[in-house]
């Protein structure tokens, strides 16, 4: 970082409650009061007068001692110091650091050539142009120490300059980057990579507040000198630095602020983010409340790169759980999913008339098939998933999307496993699902057996056996009939107990009342 020295004499100011004041043999005339922090100095012993047009005017009555209140100074007392300090002759050390707030407050108190020649404002220009704008990092830290100070440096043109050096320094071709820049990731040595990465501005600009980030992908989207992915990757950095693990109660609405503006920066190409990172944004829009057209356009998104997503995408906590309680706090988030997979099969239907007989809209649709019933296996285990949305999910997709249903069977298997005390009517409803048709012989003699499922789904898939009456499955469907009968004689045998013993009690009960009128009887 670049660095400007200016003044020999050393500081001479101290304080003493909430009054600064500069030792000298000189008695003070200049009271200066800036919110709670008082200076006593001089007018003109040093040329404190001299080099501020602003105090020039406002000490123009003569009197012996002024007090003037400048509370409204860009900066506050900090920037007035360093002011202060230049006049006196003190040593300052000028970096992007303090550049912008010192600069406007010169600017402030009118500390021009015109004023005094060789002026505090000439220096700051010429430290700025050469030294701030020359180098990346300097650069960005002046324009983020700019945030508090926006209006004024938008007015002195200090935002625009140090915008459009960033951008100029973005579109710089990588080999021919020489300045320093901050790369993080896992598996990156700059000792080792020779070539600088494409992506090397990502993290640092990712530290600017939203309002200039945004500037600056603007600025660079419109010279479409970069690729959509680039511009993709330094929004997915911007994400991860400012909104990593968030709750809905954590700055709400400056999360949604960074989110919207995140969204409305995602080019128009579908390669530009990954479906990840949409699926990420959508859950975020979800957890902060963003309006329906930015989560609109996330599930639009997210639907168009479904089928290149993986089930771990898929996976996102229900931001509905109560955490009073902790009775759904685990739960996954299925609503999520089940707009991203309507969105998709409305574009997919949309395509042709007859979607499912053009062969690459087939093998669109199968590939979201298979994750979706790979996910429903997921979600299956959570003893919180209500059946309800097994089963809206279940059915959502067309019959074309699943050329088998075996992993449906094995999500139905692995949800009433975890779910053991759901009703009878909620079993049939979601072994409605099933088509036994489309069952592999494994799984049908595994289906056959399994007690977990109604009697009914399993008499579907020996009728199934049977109808096929070949020799290779007559042993099976043997084997399974004796089961069935098994299963169907044990039910019954519980029945018949079960009204067996309530026989029992009725008879007792018939006894006691008879015993009872008998007793009335003799002692009337």
């Amino acid at each position: 970082m670049k660095f400007m020295k200016l003044g020999t004499r050393p500081d001479t100011f101290y304080t003493e409650e909430a009054t600064r004041t500069v030792i000298s043999d000189a008695p003070t005339d200049l009271i200066i009061k800036i919110k709670n922090i008082t200076y006593l100095i001089h007018k003109l012993q040093f040329p404190l007068l001299p080099n501020c047009g602003l105090l020039q005017r406002l000490c123009s009555n003569n009197a012996d001692k002024i007090s003037i209140e400048l509370h409204d100074i860009p900066g506050g007392e900090e920037a007035f110091e360093l002011c202060a300090k230049f006049c006196y002759g003190i040593t300052i050390n000028l970096s992007a650091h303090n550049f912008v707030s010192a600069f406007c407050a010169a600017k402030f108190l009118q500390m021009s050539d015109s004023t005094d020649n060789g002026n505090f404002i000439a220096k700051l220009e010429t430290f700025f142009l050469s030294c701030i704008l020359a180098g990346w990092k300097d650069t960005i830290v002046a324009l983020r120490s700019a945030v508090g100070l926006l209006e004024w440096s938008d007015n002195l043109g200090i935002t625009r300059k140090c915008i459009d050096s960033i951008v100029e320094k973005i579109l710089t071709p990588p080999s021919k980057v020489t300045w320093s820049y901050t790369y993080t990731r896992p598996g990156y040595n700059k000792k080792t990579h020779r070539s600088v990465p494409k992506d090397w501005w990502t993290e640092d600009i990712a530290d600017l507040d939203i309002d200039l980030f945004r500037c600056i992908i603007v600025a660079i989207s419109s010279t479409c000198m970069l690729p959509p992915p680039l511009i993709g990757e330094a929004l997915h950095v911007y994400a991860c630095r400012w909104l990593p693990d968030i709750s809905a109660q954590e700055n709400s609405a400056k999360n949604r602020q960074i989110l919207e503006t995140l969204i409305s920066l995602i080019p128009p190409d579908q390669e530009s983010i990954s479906v990840s990172f949409s699926l990420r944004l959508l859950s975020l829009a979800n957890l902060l409340g963003a309006s329906s057209a930015t989560k609109t356009e996330v599930i639009r998104r997210c639907s168009a790169l479904l089928e290149e997503a993986t089930v771990s995408d898929l996976l996102f906590a229900s931001h509905s759980a109560s955490n009073d309680d902790g009775g759904d706090e685990h739960c996954h988030d299925v609503d999520l999913v089940v707009a991203v997979l309507e969105s998709f099969l409305m574009a997919w239907r949309r395509q042709s008339p007859a979607a499912d007989e053009n062969a690459q809209l087939l093998i669109s649709i199968r590939k979201v098939g298979k994750l979706i019933d790979s996910y429903l296996q997921v979600v299956a285990r959570d003893r919180n998933m209500p059946v309800a949305k097994m089963i809206y999910l279940a059915e959502a997709l067309p019959d074309v999307a699943r050329p088998n249903h075996d992993h449906v069977y094995r999500a139905i298997n692995i949800f009433l496993k975890e779910h053991p005390y759901l009703s009878k009517a909620d079993r049939k409803r979601l072994c409605r699902v099933l088509n036994c048709q489309k069952l592999s012989a494994d799984v049908r003699a595994h289906a056959v057996k399994n007690e977990r499922l109604p009697l009914r789904t399993v008499v579907q898939v020996l009728f199934f056996e049977q109808e096929k009456g070949n020799s290779k499955t007559s042993s099976r469907v043997a084997a399974a009939s004796d089961e069935l009968r098994s299963r169907a004689d044990e039910k019954l045998r519980r029945s018949a107990s079960t009204r067996s013993r309530h026989k029992v009690a009725e008879a007792d009960k018939d006894e006691m009342n008879t015993k009872h009128s008998l007793e009335s009887r003799r002692n009337p």
